[in-house]
């Protein structure tokens, strides 16, 4: 059912699908009983990773009631094709070497991808339910400057559809100044299906953003965030990071894995004094 259905969404012109509300709707109820079902009979361990990439799809996006331009477009196929590199990069488990482990089990790996470079990726366990770490990193996006150290400012600077932003971000300068400042524009989309949440991003140009006097432009991703419950624990969430940057300018690469093996283990800790404060009435 799901092969024929897409064909014949693919089939039907975007002029078509917008003035035929009905027909839009009916695909995507369809489309999503259908992804639903595969998801429910896939085994092995990488089940989450395997239904995220099923059941991420433009095509949800094509259904929305808005019309999206050809420039929102892009950004929104942006956004997708860094969840899908990034998850494609986490379901690999080959040749992860460890960087450091720290005393309450927060651990960073790392690898080198041929495509890509070095990635990093932080995998910790934090004693907070799944939508309270979820409305921290996406619903309260713009505040992360206000408890982590190592982000001077994030902005976004356009929200497209549901899923989708363009954001703008200033890096806080490293001590001793070793790391220059730095910003990034990306696009970063958010997915959640079932008991799964993955914020992923990389790097874009966005005309209303050009670079910035006294800030190296650098440019990330893949990235992503994934969330999922702590098994046997709803109360807790594992929380994996996966880092692609690159901070260009003249730097040795021992200083950029360093710095960038710390800002996640800092990350994990910072994120944890957030969600630890009382919150305000």
């Amino acid at each position: 059912m799901l092969p024929a259905t897409s064909k014949l969404c693919a089939a039907i012109s975007y002029r078509h699908l917008r003035n035929m509300t009905g027909l839009r709707r009916q695909a995507a109820v369809a489309i999503s009983q259908e992804l639903s079902r595969l998801a429910s009979h896939s085994p092995g361990p990488s089940t989450w990773i395997h239904q995220v990439r099923r059941r991420s799809s433009l095509l949800s996006s094509r259904l929305e009631e808005k019309p999206f331009s050809e420039m929102e477009m892009s950004y929104i196929k942006q956004g997708e094709e860094a969840l899908q590199k990034s998850l494609r990069i986490l379901e690999d488990q080959d040749d992860w070497k460890t960087e450091t482990v720290a005393g309450n089990g927060d651990r960073v790996l790392s690898k080198v991808l041929p495509d890509v470079g070095k990635v990093f990726r932080l995998e910790v366990v934090v004693d907070q339910p799944l939508d309270t770490v979820y409305g921290e990193l996406v619903d309260n996006m713009e505040q992360m400057g206000d408890w982590n150290p190592n982000v001077k400012e994030v902005r976004i600077l356009e929200k497209i559809g549901k899923d989708t932003v363009i954001t703008h971000e200033k890096a806080a300068a490293t001590p001793g100044n070793i790391v220059g400042p730095r910003d990034f524009v990306s696009v970063r989309c958010s997915r959640r299906r079932g008991s799964t949440c993955v914020l992923a991003g990389m790097s874009t140009t966005y005309g209303a953003m050009p670079e910035q006097e006294g800030f190296i432009r650098a440019e990330n991703g893949p990235t992503c965030m994934v969330l999922r419950p702590l098994p046997g624990s709803p109360s807790q969430t594992r929380l994996t990071w996966l880092l692609s940057i690159d901070l260009k300018g003249w730097l040795p690469k021992t200083i950029i894995n360093q710095v960038l093996s710390q800002t996640q283990v800092d990350f994990a800790k910072h994120l944890r004094q957030r969600l630890a404060r009382p919150v305000p009435v």
